[in-house]
């Protein structure tokens, strides 16, 4: 939670939810909530821990940087 009248403090959550709903939640017509669910976990465990790269982290997977950081301590 962002602190009172400071809208930075929870800027990187405002990011992914953003790309989350233009990736994901805009382009998609769900018959019921067990299948939104299914798909949101898709999502964040598949697709954008694993596969999607991100630019603040020199162009890796969330997945990958672990790795690579884990491995350099």
């Amino acid at each position: 939670m962002s602190g009172k009248g400071n809208c930075y403090d929870n800027a990187m959550m405002e990011s992914f939810f953003g790309q989350f709903k233009k990736e994901l939640v805009y382009l998609t017509k769900y018959d019921n909530q067990f299948e939104a669910r299914q798909d949101i976990f898709k999502y964040i465990e598949v697709f954008y821990n694993r596969k999607r790269i991100h630019s603040a982290i020199d162009y890796k997977s969330p997945v990958q940087f672990e790795t690579i950081t884990r491995n350099e301590v």
